[in-house]
């Protein structure tokens, strides 16, 4: 029974890394179907385990799945896009000012672990692990903000627009500025510079809208071409 879930969990995370993919990729673009029959003829499965993917990838902002007509992929225009950053910009700059007095020495140690590991995935270009690692970043000193409604308000937040935040750090030389930026973030918990910390995250999480915007730029209420 065990070995039964685990392999109905490795082919619902194929399913969701194949479709993840194709989508950044540009393969399949804004607005298309996806279709659950030929994703159930091509990975020789039940419907069951795609439905589950795709109700994942519908919470992370890749797919709107509509009744009676399936899957498609999503589109954002400009205004979600400046809108998303400046919350996500307000909300985690509040969070490291909360943070910045309550971070132990040994925090603030593992904050600059993840940031030398940033910088060597930044060599390899390897962007699907350096949004992970880069996620560990930050939700570190959310949690040690420790106000729970905020980390709560955060993570739904950044779950809703995942696709938009990896299409962000996708951009020729995002993960580069990302690690600079950290380091800079890191002084000022070293320093306990609350105002220069909040400002910091503030400006991290304003830039990365921005790159987004210059790269896919099109008129107000337009979808983005993503």
């Amino acid at each position: 029974m065990k070995r039964l879930k685990e392999k109905h969990l490795t082919l619902r995370e194929k399913i969701l890394e194949t479709i993840r993919d194709a989508i950044i990729s540009g393969s399949i673009t804004s607005g298309s179907r996806v279709s659950e029959p030929d994703l159930a003829e091509r990975f020789g499965i039940s419907r069951t385990p795609i439905r589950e993917a795709f109700r994942q990838l519908e919470s992370e902002g890749y797919l709107t799945v509509i009744p009676r007509k399936g899957a498609v992929v999503s589109a954002f225009t400009q205004k979600d896009v400046e809108e998303f950053y400046a919350i996500k910009s307000i909300l985690e700059g509040y969070a490291a000012r909360l943070a910045c007095t309550k971070l132990t020495s040994k925090e603030i140690e593992r904050l600059q672990t993840i940031n030398e590991r940033l910088s060597e995935l930044c060599k390899h270009s390897d962007i699907k692990q350096f949004f992970k690692v880069h996620n560990d970043f930050h939700d570190l000193f959310i949690k040690a903000a420790d106000n729970d409604k905020l980390r709560e308000m955060i993570n739904l937040l950044v779950t809703r627009f995942q696709r938009l935040r990896l299409m962000s750090l996708s951009q020729p030389g995002r993960m580069e500025v990302s690690v600079q930026e950290h380091q800079k973030i890191i002084a000022a918990f070293l320093e306990r510079d609350c105002e220069t910390a909040e400002l910091l995250v503030r400006k991290n999480a304003e830039y990365g809208g921005k790159v987004l915007l210059d790269e896919t730029a099109c008129q107000p209420g337009e979808a983005m071409d993503l």
